[in-house]
C-alpha cells in the first residue's frame, strides 16, 4: 500500500511553531497595552477594514504568519475592548490575569475535558473547582457542580434536573417514555424573568402556556404576597440579581413555600450569585441554599475569559440522570468524570480557568471584587444623579437604570454614547420606559473610568 504524504501537512509540521507562539505574543501584548487608550467600541473606518477578510476560500495554504498579520493588524482594531475598564454593557466582566495566562498554557494543552482518561488534570482541577464553589457559596455539602458555556446552558441543566425529577416523582420516566403524555407540569416565574428562562423553558418542552408570572416590586423583585398555590408539578423560577435593577428574590420566603409543596426551586444566578461570597451583600442571598439548582456565569462577576457558566444542583442524581450518556466505547473511572455533568461530551477545560481565578484571589479576593464592583455601581449611580440623570432602582448590586427627561431623549443618549468611543452600554426597556443600562462588571473599571464616563454623560446630553 502506498504511504501517501500531504505535502501541505508535511510543511506545517517542520515548520518552528515557537516562531508562531511569538508572534502572537508579541500581537497580545500590543493589545493589551493599548487597550485603556482604543476607543470602546470600534471606529467606522476599523470596522470598513474588515473587508480585507473578504475572499474566495483560498486554494493554496496561507502560511501562519500571514494569518497573524491580518488578525493582529486588523482584527484587534475590531474589537470591542470589553476586558477594559469602561464597558459597561450586557455584564461582562473582564479576564484577570490568572486566567489569561493559564488560558494560553491550557489552549498550547487543548484539553478534552469529557472523562477522566481523556485529562487527568481537567478532571482533578473540576473536582477541586465544585469544592471550593459549593463551600464559597455556602451551598449544601454534596451540591453536584457542571460547567458550560454560560448561564443560557446552565439554566437548561438545572431546570431539565428539576423536570425530571418532578415527574419521577409522579411515576414518569422522561428518558425511557419521553415528554408525550406526560404529567401537566407548572412554572412560577417572575414578569421580569430573564428571557434566557422562558427560551430553556420552551427548549425543554415547557411552552409559554404553563408559565403562571408574578408583579414584581418597585425594584424588580418577585411579590412574595402574590406567589400562587405551590405543588408537586411545580418548578419554581427565583432570580439572584435582576436583569435591571439588580434586586434579588426573597429565597427564605420561596423556598419554604416550595418545600412544604414539594416543587423544585431554581435560581437564576447570573448576575448576582456571587453576593453569598460577600461579607456585607450576603443578607441578599439568605435562604439560597434551600433552593434546588441555582446557575451563574463565571465570565460575568467573576471575571474569568469567556464562555463559562455554572451550575449547580443539590440533587446530584437528578443531574447525572439528566445529563449522562452510555456507549460501548465510554471508558468511566473511579474520579469525577466531568461529561456526566453536562450536556456536552467534548468541551475545553473550563475548570481551568475556574481553578486559576479562585485560586488568585481567594476567598478575600472574591469578597473584595464582589464588594469593589458593587461600591463603583454605587457611585457612578450617585454621580450621575447628581447632574440631573433620573436613577431608577436602588443599586443592591452592580446594575444601574437611569433615564434622561423622556423615552426619545434617553434612546437618542443611548446612541451618542455607544457612538463616543468614551465607553459602551446598553439600552432596554424597564417598567413601561426606555431607559441606559449600565453593569459595572470588570476589575479594571477605576474610579477615574467613572468620572470620565459621568462627564461624558454630561456633555451628550447637552
Amino acid at each position: 500500500m502506498n504511504k501517501y504524504v500531504s505535502p501541505i501537512l508535511e510543511e506545517i509540521r517542520n515548520s518552528p511553531v515557537e516562531d508562531a507562539l511569538k508572534q502572537a505574543h508579541d500581537y497580545s501584548l500590543d493589545y493589551l497595552k493599548n487597550l485603556e487608550n482604543m476607543p470602546v467600541y470600534p471606529k467606522p473606518s476599523d470596522i470598513d477594514n474588515l473587508s480585507v477578510f473578504d475572499e474566495d476560500m483560498p486554494t493554496a495554504p496561507a502560511s501562519t504568519k500571514e494569518i497573524l498579520d491580518l488578525l493582529g493588524t486588523y482584527g484587534s482594531k475590531a474589537t470591542v475592548a470589553q476586558t477594559g475598564g469602561r464597558y459597561f454593557g450586557f455584564v461582562v466582566g473582564g479576564n484577570l490575569p490568572a486566567v489569561l495566562s493559564s488560558r494560553w498554557l491550557s489552549d498550547t494543552w487543548d484539553q478534552n475535558s469529557a472523562m477522566y482518561v481523556h485529562s487527568p488534570i481537567a478532571s482533578k482541577l473540576e473536582s477541586i473547582c465544585e469544592k471550593w464553589l459549593v463551600e464559597l457559596l455556602g451551598f449544601p455539602e454534596d451540591t453536584a457542580v457542571g460547567l458550560v458555556t454560560g448561564s443560557s446552558l446552565a439554566i437548561m441543566c438545572g431546570l431539565a434536573a428539576g423536570r425530571n425529577k418532578l415527574l419521577s416523582n409522579l411515576g414518569w420516566d422522561v428518558a425511557a417514555d419521553g415528554l408525550f403524555g406526560a404529567p401537566q407540569l407548572k412554572v412560577v416565574v417572575s414578569e421580569e424573568a430573564h428571557s434566557t428562562d422562558m427560551k430553556m423553558l420552551s427548549v425543554l418542552g415547557l411552552g409559554q402556556n404553563t408559565v403562571t408570572k408574578i408583579p414584581t416590586d418597585y425594584n424588580g423583585a418577585m411579590r412574595m404576597d402574590l406567589l400562587p398555590e405551590l405543588d408537586n408539578r411545580t418548578l419554581l423560577i427565583l432570580q439572584a440579581g435582576n436583569l435591571h435593577s439588580g434586586a434579588f428574590d426573597d429565597f427564605t420566603v420561596a423556598c419554604m413555600k416550595a418545600k412544604k409543596a414539594g416543587a423544585w426551586v431554581h435560581v437564576d444566578g447570573a448576575i448576582g450569585l456571587w453576593a453569598a461570597a460577600n461579607d456585607n451583600m450576603n443578607h441578599l442571598t439568605d435562604g439560597l441554599a434551600l433552593a434546588d439548582s441555582w446557575n451563574t456565569d463565571g465570565h460575568k462577576t467573576l471575571n474569568t475569559a469567556y464562555d463559562i457558566g455554572i451550575v449547580f444542583c443539590k440533587d446530584r442524581k437528578a443531574l447525572v440522570n439528566a445529563m449522562h450518556m452510555t456507549g460501548d466505547y465510554i471508558i468511566l473511572s473511579d474520579d469525577r468524570d466531568n461529561m456526566m455533568y453536562t450536556p456536552e461530551m467534548s468541551r475545553r477545560a473550563r475548570g481551568i480557568d475556574i481553578w486559576a481565578v479562585l485560586k488568585s484571589l481567594g476567598k478575600n479576593g472574591v469578597n473584595q471584587l464582589v464588594e469593589e464592583l458593587h461600591q463603583k455601581a454605587a457611585y457612578f449611580s450617585e454621580e450621575l444623579s447628581k447632574n440631573g440623570f433620573e436613577i431608577l432602582n436602588e443599586v443592591v448590586f452592580n446594575q444601574i437604570s437611569l433615564v434622561w427627561k423622556n423615552n426619545k431623549s434617553t434612546e437618542a443618549l443611548a446612541k451618542k454614547l455607544q457612538s463616543s468611543g468614551v465607553m459602551w452600554l446598553g439600552g432596554s426597556k424597564w417598567k413601561g420606559r426606555n431607559i441606559i443600562r449600565i453593569s459595572v462588571s470588570g476589575y479594571k473599571t477605576t474610579y477615574n473610568d467613572i468620572d470620565l464616563c459621568v462627564k461624558e454623560f454630561i456633555r451628550c446630553a447637552k
